[in-house]
């Protein structure tokens, strides 16, 4: 790793489970690892400690507020800790700490790069305006070719400094040479899952309404139907769907899906696993991974996780995923939003031999360690911050 002894601040709402909060993570690392010093803003989270661990240092404030007068004076705090901590590089993860960065970048005189992490929406003046916190910055990282294009739909004029990284995955723990089956047992019966189940379905997402959770249970229901309700493997029960993810707050969506999981007859067969510690085990117990969110996803970290691990995916055909789902090759793309065309889908990846499953996890292995490595997008971050350092000098 080539030395880059500078001081960068990043800036995120909070650091629990997400894409973002774990590529702040990496990046600290990466950072600390070639040199650096990393330091972290955010409102908490259980991601603080593994900050931490990796040599970063984190200040607690409350840049998740949306309040304007709040965003004011997290600015004046960033500004403050920007001259006591010398730091180098600013980058903002969000909009609303966005705003702040902003401020403390051109009241301090340093670099601001900004990350798109989702796909904003655009409905109205008021929330055109709080996303161009984001399109402020002296760098734009966009998470794949989706995103870049949604951004510059925006501001065609925003080419010169929009660079496409996309998003990374540690191919050294997401490897399932080092999972064992201790460590799938012991997830597998905190989940309350049987051993004996015909097919294992997993989909890894927070519950909230667009990642596809109803679209999962209304496409189980129908797959049963169409497998005639019987075992499909001649031991145990025909199916097992484990949601992979914690509510975050959102109780109403939870009652919802128990009700539609009663109402489609398939309780016996859908489990909420809550937040997960172990992904790489939750991805090497599957048998195939689903990623069927309704809206488009800015790049959708699930199917690289899932390709790392071997296991291949049937994700929603639209947004990022586009980008790193080949259909046929390392899972399969169905219609948005669509529960008969995911069914379908499932029910093709269990007709598939086992030898056909295996090649399209090796391809995706192979995919993902190419180009989705955690290592090439922190070496292409770092990258960014050269740039604009070396234009400032």
């Amino acid at each position: 790793m080539i030395r880059f002894e500078k001081t960068v601040l990043q800036v995120i709402p909070r650091l629990d489970a997400g894409g973002a909060e774990r590529t702040t993570l990496e990046i600290a690392d990466a950072v600390t690892r070639s040199g650096g010093n990393a330091i972290v803003v955010t409102a908490g989270g259980r991601l603080v400690k593994n900050i931490e661990n990796v040599g970063g240092r984190v200040f607690i404030a409350p840049v998740a507020s949306k309040n304007p007068w709040q965003i004011w004076q997290n600015g004046k705090f960033l500004s403050a800790l920007i001259t006591r901590e010398k730091v180098d590089i600013i980058h903002a993860r969000s909009r609303a700490p966005a705003w702040s960065a902003l401020f403390a970048a051109r009241k301090t005189g340093i670099p601001l790069v900004s990350t798109y992490h989702g796909a904003y929406s655009e409905k109205s003046r008021i929330k055109r305006f709080y996303n161009s916190s984001m399109l402020r910055a002296d760098r734009i990282i966009a998470n794949s070719h989706f995103t870049a294009e949604r951004i510059l739909a925006t501001d065609h004029t925003l080419s010169d400094i929009v660079r496409v990284i996309p998003r990374g995955v540690d191919i050294r723990t997401f490897d399932p040479k080092k999972v064992s089956a201790d460590r799938v047992n012991t997830l597998a019966n905190e989940w309350g899952v049987p051993e004996k189940v015909g097919v294992k379905l997993l989909l890894p997402a927070r519950l909230t309404p667009w990642k596809g959770h109803e679209i999962a249970i209304e496409a189980l229901s129908k797959l049963l139907v169409r497998l005639g309700n019987g075992n499909t493997s001649g031991q145990g029960q025909p199916l097992a769907l484990v949601f992979c993810g914690g509510a975050q707050g959102k109780g109403d969506f939870v009652s919802q899906l128990r009700a539609l999981i009663d109402e489609c007859g398939v309780r016996e067969m859908v489990y909420m696993g809550g937040d997960c510690a172990d992904m790489p085990a939750a991805y090497a117990w599957a048998d195939i991974v689903l990623a069927p969110s309704t809206k488009p996803e800015a790049f959708g970290r699930v199917a690289i996780e899932a390709s790392a691990m071997e296991k291949p995916v049937i994700a929603a055909n639209h947004g990022g995923v586009r980008e790193t789902v080949i259909r046929g090759e390392t899972g399969l793309l169905v219609t948005p939003d669509n529960s008969d065309a995911l069914a379908h889908g499932i029910f093709r990846m269990m007709n598939l031999t086992p030898e056909e499953r295996r090649s399209m996890g090796e391809k995706g292995r192979a995919r993902a360690t190419s180009l989705f490595s955690s290592d090439a997008m922190c070496d292409a971050t770092i990258g960014v911050y050269r740039e604009l350092l070396a234009e400032r000098a």
